[in-house]
């Protein structure tokens, strides 16, 4: 394996593609706005500037990591021995785009989805050999964050696994692997974590503040509305809203209006400059 294509030049998927040229592998990030392309270009050599800094790693590794990296807007470039797409929290766009790439990929390329909570299944069903499709769920920031989700779809063929599960602990991951359900593992337990802080205040109970301040004062790194901020409200809502409907909609996990809101104004979180917090 050589050559690993991330498509989605966002926050998820040029903290993918750090870790893929960090390991060693040539490494393909792509995306349709060359806006983006630009701005995860800078990002990713701030980032490494900052190991180097902290002298983590010397200027030479940061050189020889970016030298593995390759940007581009041009979908027929995209071809790699592991594909791993981390765009919009869309079925239809993930499908649309898979296909688009099986017309320039071999049948033996592995297609990763980096989804949160949507279906592998329902995904893989609509792709050309979907025994070759998987779930490969990186949690931010992708650098720093050790655990990735491997979610076997009812198509995913255990070689693929196999093949996934090594590639992770190259990259200095530990890898879990897991069946398709609704929000996997880590979104499904994370699930109460978000909403019921949530209730918290729709109730008038306490403020984003109080809530984030005590569970941080019994051992949480970070309260439910600092990393929703991190997160970004329009990708955890998302999450919520997919957990909840394939769960049948059950009142504990009824996502929230006051999130719902944050959303329709573009309070995204650390990415827009205001969420719960100010930034």
């Amino acid at each position: 394996m050589n050559t690993i294509c991330i498509c989605g030049a966002g926050t998820m998927g040029s903290g993918i593609a750090q870790v893929s040229a960090s390991a060693g592998f040539y490494t393909i990030l792509y995306d349709l706005d060359e806006e983006v392309l630009r701005k995860a270009k800078d990002k990713l050599n701030k980032d490494l500037q900052n190991l180097v800094e902290k002298q983590k790693i010397s200027l030479e590794r940061k050189e020889e990591i970016l030298k593995q990296l390759y940007f581009t807007s041009d979908i027929h470039k995209c071809i790699g021995d592991v594909v791993i797409e981390a765009i919009i929290e869309r079925k239809e766009a993930k499908v649309s785009l898979f296909n688009q790439l099986a017309e320039v990929n071999s049948l033996e390329s592995i297609f990763a989805t980096n989804t949160s909570s949507l279906s592998v299944t329902a995904i893989a069903r609509e792709i050309v050999a979907p025994q070759r499709v998987a779930g490969l769920h990186f949690f931010n920031p992708a650098p720093l964050m050790k655990l990735v989700e491997i979610v076997k779809a009812a198509q995913t063929s255990n070689k693929v696994v196999d093949i996934l599960t090594e590639l992770t602990k190259t990259f200095g991951k530990e890898p879990v692997i897991c069946k398709d359900a609704p929000g996997f593992i880590v979104n499904r337990v994370a699930r109460p974590y978000y909403i019921e802080s949530l209730r918290l205040v729709e109730e008038g109970l306490a403020d984003f503040e109080t809530v984030d301040g005590l569970l941080e004062s019994k051992g949480f790194k970070m309260g439910p509305f600092r990393l929703m901020d991190l997160i970004g409200n329009d990708i955890n809502y998302a999450v919520s809203c997919s957990v909840y409907e394939q769960l049948n909609g059950p009142e504990r996990l009824k996502p929230s209006y006051i999130q719902k809101e944050k959303v329709a104004k573009g309070e995204l979180g650390k990415k827009t400059g205001k969420g719960y917090y100010s930034y």
